[in-house]
This record gives C-alpha cells, structure tokens and sequence, in this order.
C-alpha cells in the first residue's frame, strides 16, 4: 500500500493506493491533522509521495517525518518524473499540474491529453502521445472572480458560486453568477474545441472540486476524475522505486509499458 498527499490551497487530499488502484480517499483542512494519524493506522503502507502548492506549516513537516514509513517529496525539476517537462523553468511548474499530466498520460498511453482542473485556479496543461508535456495556462477559478467583483467595485455584493444560474440574470445575485459561471463554462467548451480541432485524438480529463456541465459533441472523449492528481503521484512514486530498484536513470519503453500494468 502507498500514500499519496495532495496539498492545495484550500484543502489536503490523502489517498490510499493498492498497486495502482485507488482505495480510499479522506480530505482534511488546516489544523486537522488528526485525520492524517487515523488514516495512516487505517492501512499498512510501505511507501508514500506529497507534494504542495503551499509553504507547510511546522506541524505538518513534523507529521510527515513522524510517519512510520518513507515519504518522498515531489518537487518540480528535482524529482525523476516518467515524462517529459518542458515547462521553463521545469521548477517553475506547480506540482499538483505535473501531477495531473503524469496521470493523465498513464491513462490514455498513446494518446494527446489535455488536463483542465477547475478550482481556486483554472489549469489547462497539455500532454503528447509521447509523453512530453508541453505547457499549460493558468485562469481564475469561479470563486476568485466572484470575489474579484466584490472586491473591486464599490458596490457589486459578495455572490456564492452555487445557486440559480439563468441565461438573463434578473437580480444582481443571480447576474454576477450567471455571468461568473456561464463564462467559465464557456471557457471551458472553447479550450476543449480548439484542442479537438488541433488533435483529433485528443483526451480530456475534468478534475478539481467544480463540476460543470459542458456542450460539446465529443463527450465520450471527455471524463471527470478526481484522482487523475493523486494517480500522477502515486506513478511518479512507483516510478522512483523501479529507479532505485533497478538503480537506473530512465526507464525504457519496456519497462514503461510494465510499470502501468503493476
């Protein structure tokens, strides 16, 4: 059994993994590391994996250290990672969106993939079939521009994400959030025709804590997953162990082929 910890900015995701299937997920807020102690006696894990978007606090570290089995730190430029980052600086690249790609790209093996996470930020990063990762852009999530409104006008109101979302907003409520949401959406649809139409044989994967509800023909091609961030992880982990196992530097298409079927 492994552990992964994604650290974000809003909450830590702990999953267990058994080889490469996820078994159980518990998400914990600031100040309730309580949770990651019961987890962790939940499972016998031999080996783990977190990485941060954050700077962790005292506390955290000390329970990371504290854990009874090897934790490696995911860190971008500096970890191994079973493709290729061209991101410049490759240090400069978030560890939650190298996270989402490696998964991303175990998935769909032979296929181009574009991962959107819609959260605090809105991510778009882009995968190759043959495993280089090629770079992605950054927008504000749904909560950031609510907030935005509010805070930088005089007079616009506070405005919760969820709730009635008409085509015409016919109060300033339902206004801001039809405008907000309908926009991401939007955005959203126009990323993912722009990429059909450059790679036909594209795949999409959804992932965050916003659902949307998307119009676009192609939607088998689409799919929501809440792991594709914690499956990267847990391969980028897998990945190291065969690394020091074998005491190589890359693996081979071979070896590549093997360590997704694991």
């Amino acid at each position: 059994m492994r552990l992964t910890i994604d650290i974000g900015n809003t909450c830590t995701k702990l999953v267990a993994f058994d080889g490469i299937s996820p078994v159980e997920e518990m998400r914990m807020d600031a100040g309730e590391l309580y949770k990651l102690d019961a987890f962790v006696r939940r499972y016998s894990f031999t080996s783990g994996i977190y990485s941060t978007v954050v700077r962790l606090s005292s506390d955290f570290r000390k329970a990371i250290i504290r854990l009874p089995f090897p934790m490696m730190q995911l860190v971008s430029g500096v970890t191994p990672i079973p493709i290729r980052n061209c991101y410049s600086p490759p240090s400069a690249l978030g560890t939650d969106r190298l996270a989402a790609v490696v998964g991303a790209f175990f998935k769909q093996l032979g296929h181009d993939v574009l991962v959107i996470d819609v959260g605090t930020c809105i991510t778009y990063d882009f995968i190759t079939s043959s495993g280089e990762y090629l770079g992605g852009n950054i927008s504000p999530g749904p909560t950031v521009r609510l907030k935005a409104l509010n805070v930088f006008t005089d007079s616009l109101p506070l405005v919760n994400r969820k709730g009635n979302t008409p085509q015409l907003g016919i109060t300033t409520e339902t206004a801001i959030r039809s405008g907000v949401m309908n926009g991401v959406r939007r955005e959203v649809e126009g990323y993912v025709g722009d990429f059909l139409k450059k790679y036909p044989d594209l795949f999409v994967y959804l992932t965050g804590g916003i659902s949307l509800d998307l119009d676009i023909s192609e939607k088998k091609r689409i799919f929501a997953d809440k792991f594709i961030v914690p499956e990267g992880l847990n391969r980028i982990l897998l990945y190291n162990e065969s690394l020091s196992y074998n005491n190589e530097s890359l693996l081979d298409d071979n070896e590549v082929q093997k360590l997704n079927e694991k």
